[in-house]
């Protein structure tokens, strides 16, 4: 099942510096750890951008995403990540290590290249990045993650595996692209417009994740929820939306209704919104 996390573009409009913007995504990052998000997908909302460069989002979850041993040469110094030293440590829950399948460990790894010769160039945290053939069951592209298995570091004896990576990809793409996606499963909109979470609703939301085999969940910017987002009038998206949508989404969610604050930030309702639609049964 892949649980898919939306944002905009416009995400840290209200941050009053860059060092405030890097740690609000820090929180963002986290969240999508915490809940075991396969995607983290950044949506462009040209009205609502802010003062930070464009793409500033992106790239900074980007890092946030890339495991810290690969950090410092992955990214080398850029504007955008001048305060990432403020982001939180995501510990991800790592889902490698050593293993029956031969001899060795693995280790998380991102192509650099991509040769015409059937072989890529990875770097996995070693001293420097290393060739390796690609299984014809494989394709790669230039910056996709992947699991290496080394049985020897010197002399250096390596191969690509299939295996799960840890963590979440960062992507960008429209919102029609990302909601109609084969793995979007149920998708839902978080908004305080939207039906109040109760009991009784998350539990068929639950039953219908599992059923439609993944969930996608999209998220506002302060000042500009998604009805302003997709230009769409609050009242028309409230009450018991159980057929599709005309803005693309199953349904709209309000997973704080008893909020006490007149103001639910991003980074907050992605944890209350996850923490109940990822529940089991």
């Amino acid at each position: 099942m892949t649980t898919s996390v939306l944002v905009p573009s416009s995400l840290t409009r209200e941050a009053e510096d860059r060092r405030e913007a890097t740690r609000k995504l820090g929180y963002v990052a986290r969240a999508a750890t915490v809940f075991r998000a396969d995607r983290l997908t950044v949506f462009p909302d040209p009205d609502g951008a802010g003062k930070w460069e464009d793409g500033f989002v992106e790239t900074v979850l980007r890092y946030a995403a890339t495991p810290p041993h690969l950090r410092k040469e992955m990214w080398g110094k850029r504007d955008e990540l001048e305060y990432v030293g403020v982001l939180p440590p995501l510990r991800v829950r790592s889902q490698t290590g050593s293993g029956s399948e031969g001899s060795g460990s693995l280790r998380q790894g991102i192509v650099t290249e991509v040769g015409a010769d059937g072989r890529v160039r990875v770097n996995c945290g070693m001293q420097h990045p290393i060739s390796l053939p690609v299984p014809d069951d494989m394709e790669l592209v230039e910056g996709e993650r992947v699991t290496v298995r080394v049985s020897s570091r010197r002399p250096v004896r390596a191969k690509l595996v299939e295996h799960p990576t840890p963590g979440f990809d960062v992507v960008t793409a429209d919102l029609d692209a990302a909601l109609s996606r084969d793995d979007a499963g149920l998708t839902i909109a978080s908004s305080r417009y939207g039906e109040p979470a109760t009991t009784r609703r998350l539990g068929q939301l639950v039953e219908r994740r599992d059923t439609e085999g993944g969930l996608t969940v999209a998220f506002g910017a302060p000042e500009r929820g998604l009805p302003s987002i997709l230009d769409v009038d609050p009242g028309s998206v409230g009450g018991d939306q159980t057929s599709d949508d005309p803005t693309g989404f199953d349904l709209w969610l309000n997973t704080v209704p008893n909020q006490g604050s007149e103001v639910v930030r991003t980074e907050e309702a992605m944890f209350a919104s996850l923490a109940c639609l990822t529940l089991t049964e």
